[in-house]
């Protein structure tokens, strides 16, 4: 199975781009690509200067723990573990001391209204409160690249929005990310859209050319 062919883009620093397309056209195969979780069979893959392909899983997990940050669909928190030992996990493995990750952890979960909640574990919360801990989580490592896979497709409409509000928040912090989603609401908050279709790029636009291709669809299918 090819799921991705000829697929070749560039991400700026603070930008924020969104991936659509339908189920099976290589949305998250892409994602995975991007962050260092699988190996692509040809081509060229870098971040902020460093080509992936020559690294060993040991450098490639590495650069994974200082510059990616991942956010997954199905939130993959510790259950034994409390929201602040969950975000403190991850800057344990990176190597911060005691002090330094327990203050960072509370910054975490406090910028994202999560204080109250930080002595929870997993299954005491719900699933909006899950993510948002798993945001925190990724934002606390003070990553270059945040990756999202469909983070909101197992919540329901009210918790979705409350996990869209705090990714419009990192939006207007300027971080760089990428968003795998098919919801209109999460696709409107990004700068630009790569519709990918069969393995490949269908489309490359900016936000406002996007939403215009749909409008304009939208028209003619209702002539």
């Amino acid at each position: 199975v090819h799921a991705l062919r000829g697929v070749d883009f560039s991400l700026s620093s603070s930008e924020f781009v969104s991936l659509s397309g339908p189920s099976g056209s290589g949305k998250s195969t892409l994602l995975n690509i991007v962050g260092g979780l699988d190996r692509q069979d040809e081509g060229i893959i870098e971040l902020d200067g460093e080509e992936l392909a020559p690294l060993s899983e040991g450098d490639l997990a590495a650069l994974r723990l200082r510059k990616i940050g991942f956010v997954f669909q199905a939130y993959n928190l510790v259950p034994v573990l409390s929201a602040l030992e969950n975000v403190e996990f991850i800057l344990q493995l990176q190597g911060v001391g005691s002090a330094e990750r327990k203050e960072r952890a509370k910054g975490a979960l406090r910028s994202l209204g999560l204080t109250e909640l930080q002595d929870r574990r997993p299954g005491e919360m719900s699933g909006g409160q899950q993510q948002r801990v798993a945001i925190a989580r990724s934002l606390c490592m003070e990553p270059q690249l945040m990756l999202f896979d469909e983070p909101t497709s197992a919540l329901d409409p009210e918790l979705e929005q409350e996990v869209v509000k705090v990714i419009w928040q990192l939006a207007g912090e300027g971080r760089t990310m990428i968003l795998v989603t098919h919801k209109p609401n999460l696709v409107n908050i990004c700068d630009r859209v790569i519709i990918l279709d069969q393995g490949r790029i269908a489309a490359d636009l900016r936000k406002e050319a996007y939403f215009e291709a749909l409008i304009k669809k939208a028209n003619q299918n209702a002539r």
